[in-house]
Order: C-alpha cells, then sequence, then structure tokens
C-alpha cells in the first residue's frame, strides 16, 4: 500500500513540480508573457529541478535498505527510504510503459482547479497572464506547508501573496483566490462530510454483522 502510495504521489506531483519549473524558467526567460521578479520565477524553478533530482537519486536506492541489521531505529528508517525507492520507481516505469494514461488525471486533477481560478478571475475582471496564474497557484499552494490549524487560510494567503508579487491588483486577487477557494475546498466539504457520516454508519452495521453472534443457550 506505502509503495502504491508513493507511485501515486510521484506521479500526481510530477505535474507540480514540471509546472513550476516549465513555467517559472518560460516568464525568466520571457517564453511566455507575463512580470517576471526572480524570487518567484527562477527560484522556484530551481528548486524544482532539484525535487526531481532528489526523487530520481531516491529511485537508485536499493531495495533492502531495512534489512542489514545496523539497528532497529536504522533499519526502520532504511525500509522507509526503500519503500520511497520501489514507488518512485514504480511511478517511473508506469510513465514510460503508459505516459498517456499515467499523465491525464494528475494533469485533469491540477488543471481545472486552476481553470476554476481562471474564471474566478474573470467573473471580477480581467484575469493575468495565464503563466502568472499557474506560477501563482503552484508556489502559493506551498502555503499548506505552514504550520496552521488544519492548514486553513494557508494556501488562500499564499496565492494572494504571489499574485501581490507579480503585480496583479489586491482587490481583484482576493476576490479570485476566495471565490476558488469556495468552489475547490469549501464546497466539496459539504457533500464530503455527509458522505463519511453515512459511511460511519456502514462500517458500522458491516461490524454488527461480522461480530460472532452468541451461542444458542441449552435447556
Amino acid at each position: 500500500v506505502a509503495r502504491r502510495m508513493v507511485a501515486f504521489l510521484v506521479l500526481l506531483y510530477s505535474v507540480y513540480v514540471g509546472a513550476l519549473l516549465v513555467g517559472g524558467l518560460g516568464l525568466w526567460l520571457g517564453l511566455f508573457p507575463g512580470p517576471a521578479p526572480w524570487s518567484l520565477t527562477l527560484l522556484p524553478a530551481g528548486l524544482s529541478a532539484l525535487a526531481i533530482v532528489v526523487a530520481l537519486a531516491a529511485a537508485a536506492l536499493p531495495n533492502d535498505l531495512g534489512r542489514r541489521g545496523h539497528g532497529r531505529i536504522l533499519d526502520t528508517a532504511g525500509k522507509g527510504l526503500s519503500t520511497v525507492a520501489v514507488g518512485t520507481r514504480d511511478a517511473l516505469r508506469t510513465l514510460r510503459e503508459k505516459p498517456l494514461l499515467s499523465s491525464v488525471g494528475a494533469l485533469v486533477w491540477w488543471g481545472f482547479d486552476i481553470a476554476v481560478l481562471w474564471a474566478s478571475f474573470k467573473a471580477f475582471g480581467t484575469p493575468p497572464h495565464l503563466a502568472v496564474i499557474v506560477l501563482a497557484y503552484f508556489v502559493g499552494t506551498l502555503g499548506n506547508l505552514l504550520p496552521l490549524p488544519g492548514g486553513v487560510g494557508g494556501v488562500d494567503g499564499g496565492i494572494i501573496a504571489v499574485l501581490l508579487g507579480f503585480g496583479v491588483g489586491g482587490g481583484i486577487a482576493v476576490l479570485a483566490v476566495l471565490t476558488h477557494r469556495v468552489f475547490a475546498f469549501w464546497l466539496p466539504t459539504v457533500p464530503g462530510g455527509i458522505a463519511y457520516l453515512q459511511l460511519r454508519r456502514t462500517v458500522g452495521r458491516w461490524e454488527r454483522d461480522e461480530a460472532p453472534q452468541p451461542a444458542p443457550a441449552h435447556a
């Protein structure tokens, strides 16, 4: 399960780091229209390139790091690193053997979410250049890493801050990002919460059905 989860995350976030690399370099080099402050273009592109190198290096790790008898702590850490290595290799093999099938889901995931942000800008005025929206979205999403309760507000503030750094007006940036978050984050929590409660009831019914029945009393 852990290896498959690693492979899934590698496939999903390969689009993330790829967009930061291409978008950052494209804006910095003038290939895409829009402002290009180095801290919001060249720096994210460099970090993305580093992340790609680290992922490829992880794929080269052996499978038996957790079975070398170096002690419980080191073997546990080694097992985790081996799991990451195998999962990364699985993702790379899937990309090589089924490039379209393995990438279309991640592209749709990120692409439609960014499209909601673009539409939110369109609802209140003129959207900034597409490359700026894409880069602001991905760089701002790093706000998830901030130690906020439940991560609430980190992405919103992160995307708004990056947009301001690109010279987007504060009013439309706040309106567009908050509207985007309503549709992309807050709105799905309502049916998601209902589904969670329904699932809890379903699991409870399964547990009751599978519980051992008491033996019948003998007269």
